[in-house]
């Protein structure tokens, strides 16, 4: 009987309009996935556990006595982890979460990761990425930074000694900004400087945007961290350094500066409140930096590459 026939997907009406389809599903599922997952990422596999006990041990490792080594840091989010890679800043893990909105940023990140020595791709669920973060906004990649193995004092003027140099040293008073530290230490590298020290407390560390600004040089030039600042420059001075601080109302002008050509320890304090008085006190020289233009003060980072570049002048 027309209209009454058990034929599947008979045709029973001329009504033309939109069809049931896929809803472009199946154009989706031919798009590429990108490229296969390193080893150390593929759940279950040998290696990916391997690198997860690794990277646990390395985030549990405890401080080494007296206080010489920072904290682990992690860097969180997509764009900060991907430019901490691209800077060389070292890391020993980079947390990837499971199932990933895989973007340009992530597969960069993955590659300059799997590039790097010492670095191992981790796969973790979004819950524990969280945990790891106090719930900071990872956006699903987590870099984490091994504590920085900083020098002692004695050591950066022992390496010059050695090599035959007169010791060229920057000391930091209450400088906490990590960018003017790496700027610092850009700076000492530049012009053939010996190295940096800092103190442990109420000063900025080897964090990661230290390592940043530093632009690599943090690579090649030692920083120190003193449990006391005054104490080390006296030590810096029984050794027959002379300790030159910079001030705004300092006795001498850089350029009459007489002794940046010996061994010589240079304080910069912070850009606010300058050097501290115990420190201020210590120094041999205070010395100022001519500024014609009307410029109350220069930041740290600014105005140590001042007087390395004053320094690098007279030594040539």
């Amino acid at each position: 009987m027309a209209g009454n026939s058990q034929r599947r997907n008979r045709r029973t009406s001329n009504k033309k309009g939109a069809q049931v389809g896929s809803g472009g599903q199946r154009r989706k599922g031919l798009e590429g996935k990108g490229p296969t997952p390193p080893a150390e990422m593929r759940k279950g596999h040998a290696k990916q556990r391997a690198a997860a006990v690794r990277a646990k041990r390395a985030q549990q490792r405890p401080q080494r006595k007296g206080g010489q080594k920072s904290t682990t840091e992690l860097v969180v989010g997509r764009n900060s982890v991907a430019e901490a890679l691209r800077e060389g800043v070292p890391a020993n893990a980079l947390y990837v979460q499971q199932f990933i909105d895989n973007d340009e940023r992530v597969r960069e990140a993955v590659q300059l990761a799997g590039e790097a020595q010492g670095v191992h791709l981790m796969e973790a669920p979004k819950a524990e990425l969280d945990r790891m973060t106090n719930g900071l906004n990872h956006q699903g990649l987590v870099l984490q930074i091994p504590p920085y193995d900083y020098a002692h004092p004695d050591d950066l003027a022992a390496a010059a000694y050695d090599e035959g140099e007169d010791p060229l040293i920057v000391a930091l008073d209450g400088v906490t900004d990590p960018r003017n530290l790496g700027a610092v230490v850009r700076s000492v590298s530049a012009f053939g400087g010996h190295g940096v020290v800092v103190p442990e407390r109420r000063a900025a560390g080897m964090t990661a945007g230290a390592w940043k600004t530093s632009a690599g040089a943090a690579a090649r030039t030692p920083v120190a961290r003193a449990a006391n600042l005054t104490r080390a420059l006296e030590a810096y001075q029984k050794a027959g350094m002379m300790v030159v601080g910079l001030a705004a109302d300092g006795e001498v002008e850089l350029q009459d500066l007489e002794v940046l050509d010996g061994p010589v320890v240079v304080v910069v304090g912070s850009e606010g409140k300058g050097l501290s008085r115990l420190v201020g006190e210590t120094c041999d020289i205070r010395v100022r930096i001519p500024m014609p233009g009307g410029t109350e003060s220069l930041n740290a980072g600014v105005a140590a590459g001042v007087v390395m570049y004053e320094a690098a002048r007279r030594r040539a």
